[in-house]
């Protein structure tokens, strides 16, 4: 039984490998945003913060199982920052889904973008940067042109969930730093399910027990994190981080589509523009961003980009 294991995986990392990475980012990144549609879809019956907690939980499993952290031997400075790690996964998933259930999934996204954006920018001192930046001011305004059809408390919530973002990036490198591989992201994760599961537990209440409303929220976590976290790592092992940054830049115009494909959530002009200039900002900076870690380090091979995960 073993042997066949062995042997099924050697065929899927096979299969995997022989596909195109920029391929394997694509389908990822429809992943996570079918997710998120599948998840909106799921409001009716189960509140934003069980189908987080849902696919929080599922995540975790699977990383734990796959990464075996070893927490042996950790001191206070990293239980500290893996804790906060947590904290910011969990709530960055926490606003965007709120963000979900009241606004369009492309402009919740767009918003949410912003917090990657900012730390890409601020980071630098470039003047080429003051351009993404302008383009990203004009994405603002665009969304303000048409944020009186839009619920307030929508963007509030995605403003938060792009400053959880931000703190994420941050953190990340931080725990990266002090745990293997993906160990550091399967103990934040687990922090996450428990500080979710309180509210999670209590707001999804009985309906957690409904085998098909929990295999749609186990669905959830497979497609918004199994997935492309295994598409991801692979593609990476043959991509350029650079590349794979440019590409993950079009994270709000697959949520758009996604909303507009399964939620039929149409956006005006003005919000397209959004989305266009959020975009073009968020791939110009980290080109910028990539092509200076490159030149400073040159010989050494640059790290990958932080991902969203949860």
């Amino acid at each position: 039984m073993s042997f066949s294991s062995g042997r099924d995986r050697s065929a899927s990392r096979a299969a995997l490998d022989s596909v195109p990475p920029v391929w394997l980012v694509l389908v990822g990144i429809s992943s996570v945003q079918i997710g998120a549609g599948v998840a909106k879809n799921l409001f009716e019956a189960l509140p934003p913060a069980a189908v987080v907690w849902l696919r929080l939980l599922t995540s975790a499993a699977l990383l734990v199982v796959v990464a075996r952290p070893v927490l042996r031997g950790r001191g206070r400075g990293d239980w500290a920052v893996v804790l906060g790690y947590g904290v910011s996964l969990a709530l960055m998933n926490l606003f965007i889904y709120q963000a979900f259930a009241r606004i369009p999934l492309g402009i919740a996204v767009t918003v949410e973008y912003l917090g990657p954006l900012s730390i890409a920018i601020l980071g630098s001192r470039r003047r080429v940067d003051l351009l993404w930046a302008a383009l990203a001011g004009l994405g603002v305004v665009a969304l303000g042109l048409e944020s009186g059809s839009m619920d307030p408390w929508g963007i509030g919530f995605a403003v938060l969930a792009a400053t959880a973002w931000a703190g994420y990036i941050l953190l990340s490198a931080a725990t990266g730093q002090r745990f293997e591989g993906a160990s550091g992201l399967a103990v934040a994760s687990v922090v996450g399910v428990v500080l979710l599961a309180p509210v999670g537990v209590v707001q999804g209440g009985a309906a957690l027990l409904d085998w098909r409303l929990l295999l749609f929220g186990l669905t959830v976590g497979v497609l918004s994190s199994v997935v492309p976290y295994s598409l991801e790592l692979t593609a990476l092992r043959r991509m350029p981080p650079r590349v794979f940054g440019v590409l993950m830049s079009l994270q709000p115009a697959a949520a758009a589509l996604v909303g507009l494909v399964l939620l039929g959530e149409q956006l005006t002009v003005w919000q397209w523009i959004a989305v266009a200039c959020v975009i073009a900002a968020s791939a110009g900076a980290t080109r910028t961003a990539a092509r200076r870690v490159e030149g400073e380090r040159e010989a050494e091979p640059a790290s990958a980009p932080p991902r969203r995960d949860g």
